[in-house]
C-alpha cells in the first residue's frame, strides 16, 4: 500500500490506553514535509505547538503482530523495525534482541517499586 491517504476529520485512538486525537495523514510521507520518508506507516497530525506548516506529530501504527491500533508511548508500544504492541512485546519477548529485553526488564522493575 504505497498510495498517501489524506484523511481531515478522522480520529486515531489508541486500543491500549485509549489516547484519542484527529489525525490529518496515514502512510510514511507526510504532506507538505520535505524529504521525509517514516520507517512505518503512521497516523499523523499537524503539530499544534508550531506555526510551520511542515511540522507533524506522529501519534500511532499498528502492531506489525496483532494489527493492534497502539500510540507511539512507551507504554503501549515499541518500534524495533517494526511497531509492536507492548502484548505481543511481552508475548514474544524472547524473540528480541537481549539490550531490548534488559531495557524492558528495567523499566518494569522501576514502574513496580514506584507503585
Amino acid at each position: 500500500m504505497d498510495e498517501a491517504i489524506e484523511t481531515p476529520q478522522k480520529t486515531f485512538t489508541c486500543q491500549l490506553c485509549g489516547l484519542s486525537s484527529p489525525f490529518t495523514y496515514y502512510g510514511q510521507k507526510p504532506p507538505n514535509t520535505r524529504a521525509i520518508v517514516l520507517l512505518e506507516e503512521c497516523f499523523v497530525t499537524k503539530d499544534p505547538f508550531s506555526p510551520e506548516k511542515d511540522k507533524f506529530l506522529v501519534l500511532g501504527s499498528t502492531c506489525s503482530l496483532c494489527s493492534l491500533c497502539v500510540c507511539v508511548s512507551s507504554d503501549c508500544s515499541l518500534f524495533y523495525t517494526k511497531r509492536f504492541c507492548m502484548q505481543c512485546v511481552n508475548k514474544h519477548l524472547d524473540q528480541f534482541p537481549q539490550q531490548i529485553q534488559a531495557e524492558l526488564t528495567k523499566k518494569q522493575s522501576s514502574k513496580a517499586a514506584v507503585s
